[in-house]
Parts: C-alpha cells; structure tokens; sequence
C-alpha cells in the first residue's frame, strides 16, 4: 500500500506522521519547496524505533515520486489568514490545484484521491473535473473533521466520554454545514433530547465557527492537529477496507435530488473510496436547510 502526500505543510507533515505511527508501508510526501519534504521524512522516520513500526517514509519536491500510488492526499495550497473566507481562497488554490490533477492523470490513475484543500467542496468537484477520475474515488476530507469537532465539544458539555457520540452533519465544509440533532447521538439517544434548543445552537455555531477560531488564535496560519488525525482516519478506513460511514465531500448525481456538486454527506468508505452514499431522512426543515448550503 502506497499512499502519497502533496503538501508537507503542518498537515501534510503531521499527516505523514499519523500514518507512519499506523505502520503503513509506503508514504511518500511532496512538496514544491526544495527540501521541505525530504527534512521532514527524515525527522518522522527517526521516530520508527520509538513507534515500533517499520513504515518506509521519503521525501522529495519531485512530483513523480507519487507515481502508482493506491491513495493521493492533497493538502498542497495557501491556508485561511484571520477573517479570510473559504471562498476567498478559491480562485488561488484553484491554480495549483490544476497543475496538481495533470500529474495525477499521468502518474496515478488508478488511485484514490482525498482533497484537503479548501475551499473543500469546490477543489473536490476541481478534482473531479480535472483528473477526469470516477466520482467513486474523489472525496473530501472536511465533514469527517467538523463531526470530530462537534462530538468533542457535545462531549465536554454534557462531561460524558467522546466514544459515546454520534455527530451527524451534513452540506458545505464551511459557513453552509448543518449539523443534525435528530441524526446525533448520545449514549445511542437522540441529542435534542438531552439538551434545550438553545444550548444545541450554540453548540452546532462554535462548530461552524470553531475553524475561524482557531485560525484567529494562531494569528497566521490554520489548524493541523485534528485535520491531519481526520485524514488518517480517511485514509486507514479505505486502506484497511472497513466499509465504515463517515462525512465526506461526495460528488452527488442524483441523490437527494441533487446533480453535478460535491457537498458533505456521510458515506460508506472501502477500498474502492465511496462505496455508498447515505440518504438520510430529512424533514422539511432539515431539507430545506441542506438545500440551501447546496445551493
């Protein structure tokens, strides 16, 4: 199993860790900055005795390193600055997105693609488009970070274990995300039943805006611990063949009435990338909500 990294940034980086302390036998990680990549594979390969993992790690700023690789992460691209938008980042990340989809048809077709990017949704259907892959094996890493973030803030408010929750959100990774109360569980019993509607708001806003606030405290530059723990969750549950549901940015034809866009949705993950997509039942108001963020 070869998995590669383009970006070696925080996330890529600690990405590379995560997955090497997994004992995957092969990662490479890229980046267009001259030795970047190649330091810091030597300095996670040093950690191999203390993991007791014998993973094989390399680093390098030449793109070809990636060829016949079974998983791609991309996380290369400019990150949030305080009071920067998602969207805002768009047209940049665009370009070097671009560039990054013509290796991928040339070195790794057969590969399955996890974006990183942002504006998530947006570069994935970029992915897509570009790479000319099936839709089954583009996805985005962005929901499966927004339901960690939720299940660790529910959990420290009702001061009950994080394993015990069930976050469920949907739609846009961003402004647009709809986290679901009916769909989240706590202890297997619905979430607004344990919490006032109030309390349940305030909860699902510091999760929309908990990317924003991380991004204003750091001052210059974006999250990377649980982003890069969330891809390495992605990336052991398509590796490993788990058939495990989890929210992902999923291109829809059809599904929920929707064609021709990525939005975050949960989904059933092998080694194949997107097995299933899940159709929740939605009521009108929960409908009407996801609509809109697709929209």
């Amino acid at each position: 199993m070869k998995v590669s990294i383009i970006g070696a940034g925080n996330v890529g980086g600690l990405t590379a860790l995560q997955l090497c302390s997994l004992s995957f036998v092969e990662v490479v990680l890229i980046d267009i900055v001259p030795n970047l990549a190649y330091a810091k594979a030597l300095d996670i390969s040093d950690a191999r005795f203390i993991f007791k993992r014998n993973s094989r790690i390399q680093g390098a700023d030449d793109i070809n390193r990636i060829a016949g690789s079974n998983i791609l992460v991309i996380t290369a691209g400019l990150p949030r600055k305080p009071g920067m938008t998602r969207e805002e980042l768009g047209q940049k990340n665009g370009r070097i997105i671009k560039g990054i989809c013509q290796e991928i048809k040339r070195l790794c077709p057969e590969a399955v693609v996890i974006v990183v990017t942002n504006p998530l949704d947006a570069m994935t259907y970029l992915v897509l488009k570009e790479t000319g892959l099936p839709p089954s094996r583009i996805l985005g890493m962005g929901l499966s970070l927004d339901a960690t973030r939720l299940a660790n803030l529910i959990a420290e408010e009702l001061n009950v274990k994080v394993e015990e929750i069930e976050p469920c959100i949907i739609g846009s990774h961003g402004k647009g995300m709809l986290p679901l109360s009916r769909h989240t569980k706590v202890k297997g019993l619905p979430l607004e039943g344990q919490l006032d509607k109030e309390k349940i708001n305030q909860l699902f806003e510091r999760t929309v805006n908990r990317g924003a606030e991380i991004v204003s405290q750091l001052g210059s530059g974006s999250a990377y611990f649980a982003p890069s723990a969330a891809i390495a969750e992605l990336v052991k549950v398509i590796a490993g063949d788990e058939k495990r549901i989890l929210p992902v940015s999923v291109y829809l034809n059809g599904e929920y009435e929707l064609r021709d866009l990525c939005i975050g949705l949960p989904c059933r993950l092998g080694k194949k990338g997107i097995e299933e997509v899940i159709e929740l039942e939605l009521n009108e108001e929960e409908k009407a909500a996801f609509l809109k963020s697709a929209e």
